[in-house]
């Protein structure tokens, strides 16, 4: 049988070259691939493509997961960056606790919405 080796989202974009310039300024590391889709890395096992297209239904209804171990260093290193006032729609919200772990959320410049979240042990 065949081994995955990892799985990828493609998100679109309102304003191509802002969105490049988010998130480069949260941390990622941006691949061109064309001119018009580039990968963005979080690490070397996780990554997304960010497209130049934009279509308003399916921009404010994509969601991605990002687990991560820490979710209050994570909460501050990123709301440090006061992106939410550098990006007119960029916003979080305060971290959550559910029964499952805990989470805040990040609106990109489109309107992807973004899970931060660290599972329970």
């Amino acid at each position: 049988m065949y081994q995955a080796k990892s799985i990828r989202t493609f998100i679109g974009s309102k304003n191509y070259e802002e969105s490049r310039r988010f998130y480069r300024e949260l941390g990622f590391e941006e691949i061109v691939l064309y001119d018009n889709m580039c990968l963005f890395k979080v690490n070397e096992n996780l990554s997304f493509y960010l497209q130049d297209a934009y279509v308003k239904k399916w921009c404010n209804n994509s969601m991605v997961f990002l687990e991560i171990d820490d979710v209050a260093q994570c909460y501050q290193e990123i709301t440090a960056k006061n992106l939410d006032d550098k990006y007119k729609y960029v916003r979080f919200t305060d971290i959550k606790q559910y029964d499952w772990g805990r989470e805040f959320f990040m609106h990109d410049p489109s309107g992807i919405l973004w899970h931060f979240g660290q599972f329970n042990d």
